[in-house]
Order: structure tokens, then C-alpha cells, then sequence
């Protein structure tokens, strides 16, 4: 039995440094899956009924069109948007929409799946996802049902959520900001949410 056991742990390390394979060992890897045009455009005008929350989003898609020229006027693109709705709203295809209207790459990810066992693998995941999406900038990432991870710190005891959330605050505005990418967030309970993430910017 100690054998079997120092054998799992001497396992379970190896996975941990090298990132894993795939599948349900992949501890440090991101499951965001890349979407671009040959997936499919999708644009504003495949949505309908939500004419006012597209005109707010247009702002955001002429500024990933031009970057360089918004940074001379504010400095720098929000760090994301919040698409507050009931379920079945249209909250996704909105945000796809604004990354197949600028042209840009389109990162969709379930929050859920930032949710980890062990301690500090959500946040390795995010990492993961904010590198990948700074390779492909300006692009979009789409966070869902983004209260799974969001909800506010101190509520509870739940360590992991509370540093995988942490970790997705520095990547959006901290001192390793990444540029050009535009984080957009669904819920439907927006009241869960930590104060730090629905801050104005």
C-alpha cells in the first residue's frame, strides 16, 4: 500500500509540473477553444430584439477595429463588459457578435470550468487563457455564467474560487494588464458578484 501510494503522489506531482495530457489530467491547461471566422461569422445583424445593447456594444467594436486610435483618447480599451439577462436573452451570441463584427479572435470559456479541486489549478487556468488570448490580440474573451467564479470573496471558505477569481482581476487590470484584449462576462445574477469585478472600467 505505501508503494501504491507514494507511486499516485510521485504520479500526480509529474502531472501538476508538465501541465498533463488532456482530458480530465490537464490540470494547468485552459479548455477555451479558439473560435475565428471559419467557424462561422457572427455578426449584429444575426441578432435580434436587443437593439439597445447592441448600440452600447458598438463602442467596443470600434474600438478593437482602432486600437491606436482610441489609446490616443483614453489611454487604453475597458478591461470587459457585463451582459446582464435572463437565460435564453441572447447573452452569448452578443458577445460573439462583437468579436465577428471587429474581426477579431473569439475565446468562449464556462466559468465553471475555472473550478478546480485542487488548490490554485483555476488559477493556472486562467493564466493560461489571458497568454493564449494575448498571442491572438486584439481579440475577445467571452466569460459565461461568470457568478460561478465572481461571487463575492469572504462569503464563504471556498480558498480555490476565491484565488481564481484574484488571479482573473490581475489579468484584467493588475500591473501585467493584457492589452487588447476585451473581456466580456454573462450572468444572470449580477447581484452575486464581487464589487471588484462590476467597478466602473
Amino acid at each position: 500500500p505505501i508503494l501504491l501510494i507514494v507511486g499516485f503522489v510521485f504520479f500526480m506531482m509529474r502531472q501538476m509540473q508538465s501541465g498533463g495530457g488532456r482530458g480530465a489530467m490537464s490540470f494547468g491547461k485552459s479548455r477555451a477553444r479558439l473560435l475565428t471566422e471559419k467557424h462561422g461569422r457572427v455578426t449584429f445583424d444575426d441578432v435580434a430584439g436587443v437593439d439597445e445593447a447592441k448600440q452600447e456594444l458598438y463602442e467596443l467594436v470600434q474600438m478593437l477595429r482602432n486600437e491606436e486610435r482610441y489609446k490616443e483618447v483614453r489611454h487604453r480599451l475597458p478591461a470587459g463588459c457585463l451582459l446582464v439577462g435572463p437565460p435564453g436573452t441572447g447573452k452569448t451570441l452578443l458577445a460573439r457578435a462583437v468579436a465577428g463584427e471587429a474581426g477579431v479572435a473569439f475565446f468562449p470559456v464556462a466559468a465553471s470550468e475555472f473550478v478546480e479541486l485542487f488548490v490554485g489549478r483555476g488559477a493556472a487556468r486562467v493564466r493560461e487563457l489571458f497568454a493564449e488570448a494575448r498571442k491572438k490580440s486584439p481579440c475577445v474573451v467571452f466569460i459565461d455564467e461568470l457568478d460561478a467564479i465572481g461571487a463575492r470573496r469572504g462569503a464563504g471558505l471556498n480558498e480555490e474560487r476565491d484565488q481564481t477569481l484574484n488571479q482573473m482581476l490581475v489579468e484584467m487590470d493588475g500591473f501585467n494588464k493584457a492589452a487588447g484584449v476585451l473581456v466580456l462576462a454573462a450572468t444572470n445574477r449580477p447581484d452575486a458578484l464581487d464589487p471588484a469585478l462590476t467597478r466602473p472600467g
